[in-house]
């Protein structure tokens, strides 16, 4: 038997087209980013030809420095979906709305968030980091899924 407490972090907790675009992005660029090497690429590809090359790269180290930082110092490791999945792990949920809560000035909520992700000492740089990833991010001006589902068929798949 496996320990429940190992995969809290991936328990469904809702669905990506329910996000806003930038908690969407947020969850579909850590499970890119997760995903190795060419998924990685992906996300600099996007950041760049979204942004520019200058700010490109800018907005792609400040992702690039959160993940790792999440990673390096987390509390425990982040648990996700796959890419195609359409279901929202806790896990996840709690990152788009850090980075969310970082984006529109809601310091407080950011940081408390950013201590429940990393050790305490680390809580301030994500969420400065953080901050610069989700206004980079409504640069982007990217689309919430919900506005790009709503011509979807009903009859789709879940994927896990």
């Amino acid at each position: 038997m496996t320990d429940p407490n190992k995969s809290r972090g991936g328990a469904p907790v809702g669905f990506i087209a329910e996000l806003d675009s930038i908690e969407a992005a947020s969850v579909i660029y850590l499970r890119l980013w997760c995903d190795g090497p060419d998924a990685q690429a992906q996300v600099g590809d996007d950041f760049v030809s979204s942004l520019g090359r200058n700010q490109g790269r800018k907005a792609l180290k400040s992702f690039e420095d959160l993940c790792t930082l999440c990673a390096r110092h987390g509390r425990r490791p982040l648990m996700r979906h796959s890419l195609q999945c359409k279901c929202l792990g806790a896990d996840e949920s709690c990152f788009a709305n850090f980075i969310a809560a970082a984006a529109t000035g809601a310091r407080e909520d950011a940081m408390l968030i950013a201590t429940l992700l990393v050790r305490p000492d680390v809580a301030p740089l994500i969420a400065s980091l953080a901050a610069d990833v989700g206004l980079a991010l409504m640069r982007m001006r990217l689309s919430a899924p919900r506005d790009l589902a709503s011509g979807a068929s009903e009859a789709a798949k879940t994927l896990h």
